[in-house]
Order: structure tokens, then C-alpha cells, then sequence
């Protein structure tokens, strides 16, 4: 629900991401709890620790890939940036003809 709130209230793409991803992974983690819970095993224990592991390191990635797609297609709101560093790193890009 968190997740949806935050979907249709944030103003562009890159705090809608955040909206997004935080909910999921805390949701996931909820799931896998309940399932050790409802059978613990130490297959169990494995299995949810393989797919949480997998779940951080490619939730961070994908919403990162997201938001520099959205970012290079005009998708941001730039004036609500307090700092913009992409900009200046695709600009020296462009400078050097790479």
C-alpha cells in the first residue's frame, strides 16, 4: 500500500523509484520470515537467504538503471534536483566526443 501511496503522490520518476523498491524488498522480507516461521528447515533458511541476497544486490541496480534511463530521456524533473552530477559527467562525455 505504501508503495502505491507513494506511486501516485511523488512528482517524478526518481522518487517514485524509491517509492517503489524500499516497499518491495521489506515486503519480500516479510514473506520469507513467515515461511521460516511456518517451516523451518534448513533448506528453507538457505533458499531465503539465496533470494534475499539476490533481491538486495539487484533491487539497487535495476531502480538505477531506471532512473539514468529516465534521466537521459527527459523524464525528471530537473528544478527539484539539489544537485545534479550526471549533468556535468554527460557534458565532460560530449566535451571529450567519446
Amino acid at each position: 500500500m505504501a508503495a502505491g501511496i507513494g506511486i501516485l503522490r511523488f512528482p517524478d520518476v526518481l522518487t517514485r523509484l524509491h517509492a517503489g523498491t524500499k516497499p518491495q524488498v521489506l515486503g519480500l522480507a516479510s514473506v520469507l520470515v513467515a515461511v521460516l516461521v511456518a517451516s523451518p528447515s534448513w533448506a528453507n533458511l538457505t533458499t531465503a537467504v539465496i533470494v534475499m541476497t539476490f533481491q538486495l544486490l539487484t533491487q539497487p541496480v535495476t531502480a538505477h538503471m531506471l532512473g539514468r534511463a529516465a534521466y537521459r530521456s527527459d523524464h525528471v524533473r530537473r528544478d527539484l534536483l539539489i544537485r545534479d552530477d550526471l549533468a556535468a559527467d554527460i557534458d565532460e562525455f560530449d566535451v571529450r566526443g567519446r
